[in-house]
């Protein structure tokens, strides 16, 4: 009998499943679940409570869990062989937290298949709301805790990351000095991975090495909760944290609810759930060192694997851990196709084939013109105000202008990616802009490698998919390659691999110091 497994990942909008047949080595089934539109009665905007502040985003955690019943029903619907599936596994938006009271436990072991989740967990929560990644309500928790650990440098190298608003610690930190008497009510502190995989499995789930560094309380070294950064956050915390592990890993049986409200197999496994970068580096293929995938969206976000941790001192960058056991970095360049699309419109172009053609028409190297396109305040490299510099660039000039941003983002890449101290071998674009040969042939040339175009609908949930089925098999006695595990579901577009031009190489070898100085020139004025 085939074996099936499923992957989920509850994302900030939205709810998506994929079940793949390990045997066959292929995606059988794929579905999504709008929260907005499927669940109108929890009134958010994109998955987000309304709120007066506009820095507090906050999700309500039994939208998920309705959510969840709402889309199983769907598969069951759609005549997914649900007693064929062998494990669970899944993803969650990272960094967003959610905070359970004493009532959990026994509601967790006890799930009662003829009422709703939503209504079998109405009273288990200290707090009614979950801060997720978007909130951005905690710099002043954010510069506490910094303060704690010794600063940018220090608190990267402990915990993989420099502390940042969406963070779950700082978030747990405004939790604490805003309503310390519901933070002693606290009993249970999860990540939403981690809470919807207690769903499954009647009980308090692990943490998984992924999405526990996305909270600041990890050390992402040791892999367990670092005790300076947990006593810099809030009293008694550590108590309320529950235990890290591996991603995939089994965690038990899944809970009877599922077995007799949908036909899961009552010996189906549930596993430990991971955040959606993680789980997206698996769902890419991203499994050795040296291969980074690209994502050229609205921001655009750079990463890959590594085996040595490395981090960042500067504080731009982040370290997770990856469910191979190993660990994945990720920048994100806030600039990306915001910045492309800007400049198309501020010399008129026609579209993305007439901008290609001006870009083509320049030389590679743009005779040393610089522009740092900071149409909005930057992530990486940090700066709080926005910013057009030029540097012997003509504004006039709109072929160069064409050229100079998509030289830009591609030597920030370059530079900003140094410290991982991992050179690229292959590149996977994904997103929007990855059908653009032109901007792909320039990244080639500045990275010096290969760039070959990947097309997956749903990485995070794919890589849950195939997390739990890694999970399994180890389970069962088996010791799973990961290349072999993920080749046949992350394959590249066929014939899309673009190479570098080795003259345009030296050129960039060269230009990515200029590029540095102008951008160092630009911050000090900034």
């Amino acid at each position: 009998m085939a074996k099936l497994f499923l992957g989920l990942d509850s994302s900030t909008q939205s709810l998506s499943a994929v079940v793949i047949d390990l045997d066959a080595h292929k995606v059988i089934y794929e579905k999504s679940l709008n929260f907005d539109s499927a669940l109108p009665e929890f009134k958010t905007k994109h998955g987000v409570l309304p709120n007066r502040d506009p820095l507090v985003k906050h999700s309500p955690p039994l939208l998920w869990a309705a959510a969840l019943d709402l889309l199983l029903g769907q598969m069951k619907k759609d005549g997914v062989a649900m007693g064929k599936i062998a494990a669970i596994g899944g993803c969650g938006q990272q960094h967003g937290s959610v905070y359970l009271n004493d009532k959990a436990v026994d509601v967790l072991a006890n799930l009662n298949p003829k009422k709703s989740l939503m209504d079998n967990l109405e009273g288990i929560f200290a707090r009614k709301t979950s801060p997720i990644w978007m909130d951005s309500s905690t710099a002043k928790e954010c510069a506490e805790i910094r303060k704690k650990l010794g600063g940018i440098k220090f608190t990267a190298s402990r915990t993989g990351s420099d502390t940042f608003e969406r963070f779950t610690g700082p978030q747990v930190r405004k939790f604490y000095k805003t309503d310390p008497k519901a933070f002693e009510k606290t009993v249970h502190i999860a990540l939403v991975s981690s809470f919807m995989a207690s769903l499954f499995a009647g009980k308090i789930a692990p943490i998984d090495f992924g999405d526990g560094a996305g909270t600041n309380l990890m050390d992402i070294r040791k892999k367990n909760w670092n005790h300076d950064a947990v006593k810099a956050t809030a009293p008694s915390l550590i108590g309320k944290l529950p235990p890290l592990a591996d991603a995939g890993k089994v965690i038990g049986p899944v809970s009877a609810y599922f077995v007799q409200k949908f036909g899961f197999n009552a010996e189906a496994l549930a596993t430990v759930w991971t955040g959606d970068n993680p789980a997206s580096v698996i769902g890419l293929g991203l499994v050795k060192p040296g291969q980074v995938a690209v994502s050229l969206g609205t921001s655009d976000t750079f990463f890959g694997t590594m085996q040595k941790c490395v981090t960042d001192e500067n504080g731009e960058g982040h370290v997770f851990g990856s469910p191979t056991g190993d660990y994945m970095t990720l920048i994100c360049f806030k600039n990306g196709s915001l910045a492309r699309e800007k400049v198309r419109e501020l010399y008129d172009v026609k579209d993305w084939t007439a901008f290609a053609k001006l870009v083509n028409s320049t030389p590679p190297g743009n005779n040393d013109a610089v522009l740092l396109p900071w149409f909005e305040a930057e992530i990486v490299p940090r700066t709080n105000k926005p910013g057009i510099h030029r540097f012997d660039l003509n504004t006039n000039d709109a072929a160069a202008n064409c050229r100079a941003v998509f030289e830009a983002q591609m030597l920030s890449m370059r530079l900003h990616s140094q410290w991982m101290q991992v050179l690229p071998d292959t590149i996977y674009a994904t997103g929007g802009a990855a059908n653009d040969k032109c901007l792909l042939q320039v990244m080639a040339d500045v990275m010096n490698c290969s760039v070959l175009r990947i097309e997956v609908g749903k990485s995070a949930a794919l890589g849950a998919a195939l997390a739990a089925a890694h999970g399994f098999l180890v389970q069962t006695g088996k010791s799973p390659k990961w290349d072999k595990l993920v080749g046949d579901f992350t394959k590249p577009v066929a014939g899309s691999e673009i190479k570098p031009d080795k003259k345009n190489t030296k050129i960039y070898d060269l230009m990515v110091e200029r590029y540095a100085a102008c951008e160092s020139d630009a911050l000090e004025v900034v």
